[in-house]
């Protein structure tokens, strides 16, 4: 087979060695560790269409219903760090293919649950083998392909799977569980076993790292990670002033705080606090974080719009966040063909722009809009914006990492998407909550209070009416709100994130043998 040497850039903050050399068969490579990515990504939302079903067949209390998808949350957002750790201390090939593993195995114990207790055992796995992949996944990325063409190229990808995969979710999710609920599960079987026979062959493997595993920091940010996922969970349920959701979220920012005091002691740390200290960094983080909180609020309340007050099928209410899938990937490719001739902050700050723009369209959603007329165009416009923001800021989230920490950081990278996702929901779902209460009593007092009785057809139009209003006015407060987040990402963005596109494409790789 014939090849090409890529030929290799200084890498300032760390060399390869011969254990990093990337795979021959890059394209192929790219394809195995996107799929994982896909993989995990859709599955937090493609159960939420299968949710009905599986309470019916498994006899759940509508109290335990909401933790088949908050025990997922927790175990992969709690264990993200530790997970990004571990593949840079003994491998990360080896934890991305044991994250698989052990995903797809809890993937099929799902599948064949009989009863509560299976099932949340099966999605706590889930998320534990979630949590191992993700952040090997995309530091597999950044210390396989060459910094500039190939590994922009590579990051758009990346991005655009990342990015539509819940809305891939959606529709899959629909498509099953016409079929049967368990296919849910049953999808990955396929998908996991030929990413850990690929990936294992493959994908070339990192030196194991130096140094010792941070227990201390292991246990606080689990904990902490966890508690203040729950606390946010919890609050998008009952309220923020709820003393279940105060203990939580106490505890949870004590342990975090008490974790940043230990990484600031040990001489191993699980997140050396160089790396969201470095400016570049820090801001592609938080801006990730306050971006994922606003982009939740377009997948929980279009899709709860697009079945009650659209009548959709959950088949049909899937399809119809395809465009912005579609709109994902055009836009991701768009931008990792951009940065390597435009700063990243403009592409990620007119992504912003386009994104604020096309949340705010939905403010003007009402009961009698149309998909194709009111709701198709914004859906396309936040779509193409969320895909020029992920890309450049996948890139300088991950830039001038030594090598030996590429894991971990893509480890913060995720676990920010998660926590700015948990929080957007829950102080989104306040707002929504309280606008459609203040909507429901003003729209109730103004109901006829004398005259003949309405008739049971009237009276439930009636409220068909009330809820329908109640629920797109609250919504909009929502979405205004979402509008205000990620518009305050894209200007913490033009600001704060300096770093040129230049300095992206010298960022250190090592040579390449593409055949």
């Amino acid at each position: 087979m014939s090849s090409t040497t890529v030929e290799q850039v200084q890498e300032p903050t760390g060399d390869f060695t011969s254990n990093d050399t990337p795979p021959r068969r890059l394209g192929l490579a790219l394809f195995v560790i996107c799929a994982a990515q896909l993989m995990i990504v859709l599955d937090g939302t493609i159960v939420n269409i299968a949710l009905p079903h599986i309470a019916t067949d498994l006899a759940f209390s509508q109290a335990n219903l909401q933790w088949v998808v908050t025990i997922y949350t927790l175990a992969f957002g709690g264990v993200l760090l530790l997970g990004g750790r571990l593949g840079d201390l003994y491998g990360r090939r080896r934890m991305f293919v044991w994250g698989v593993v052990l995903f797809t195995l809890a993937s099929l114990v799902a599948g064949v649950a009989q009863n509560e207790a299976m099932m949340l055992g099966a999605r706590a796995v889930q998320g534990l083998g979630g949590a191992l992949a993700a952040p090997n996944a995309l530091a597999l990325i950044t210390t396989t392909f060459p910094a500039g063409k190939e590994r922009n190229r590579a990051m758009g990808v990346f991005a655009a799977m990342s990015g539509a995969g819940a809305a891939i979710g959606l529709i899959l999710g629909g498509a099953l569980s016409e079929v049967d609920w368990r296919w849910n599960f049953f999808i990955n079987l396929p998908i996991g076993a030929l990413v850990a026979f690929f990936g294992q062959r493959i994908l070339s493997e990192s030196e194991d790292g130096h140094g010792s595993l941070d227990v201390p920091g292991a246990i606080t940010s689990i904990a902490g990670l966890s508690a203040l996922v729950y606390g946010l969970t919890h609050a998008a349920s009952t309220s923020w002033g709820d003393a279940t959701t105060v203990t939580y979220l106490a505890v949870g920012a004590a342990l975090l705080v008490a974790f940043v005091v230990i990484e600031t002691r040990v001489a191993h740390p699980l997140l050396p606090m160089r790396i969201p200290g470095d400016r570049t960094r820090g801001t592609s983080y938080f801006v990730m974080l306050v971006v994922g909180a606003g982009m939740f609020a377009m997948f929980y309340f279009l899709g709860i719009y697009i079945q009650n007050i659209l009548g959709y099928s959950p088949l049909k209410s899937g399809l119809a966040f395809l465009p912005f899938s579609v709109g994902i990937v055009v836009a991701a490719q768009a931008a990792s063909f951009l940065i390597s001739r435009v700063d990243p902050r403009w592409i990620s700050g007119a992504g912003a722009a386009f994104a604020t723009v096309g949340m705010w369209g939905f403010t003007h959603l009402t009961p009698e809009s149309t998909y194709a007329a009111n709701l198709l165009p914004w859906i396309v416009v936040l779509a193409f914006g969320l895909g020029l923001i992920f890309v450049p800021l996948t890139l300088t989230a991950v830039h001038g990492v030594a090598h030996e920490d590429s894991s971990v950081a893509s480890a913060v990278l995720n676990t920010m998407q998660q926590v700015g996702g948990t929080i957007g929901l829950a102080t989104l779902s306040t707002i929504f909550v309280n606008n459609l209460n203040d909507k429901v009593a003003e729209l109730t007092a103004k109901m006829p209070q004398s005259g003949p009785a309405p008739t049971q057809e009237q009276l439930a139009a009636a409220q068909k009416m009330i809820a329908d209003e109640a629920f797109t006015y609250g919504a909009s407060r929502a979405y205004v709100v979402a509008a205000i987040m990620i518009a305050v990402g894209g200007i913490i963005t033009l600001v704060a994130l300096n770093v040129r596109h230049r300095e992206l494409a010298s960022d250190g790789a090592a040579p390449a043998h593409m055949g």
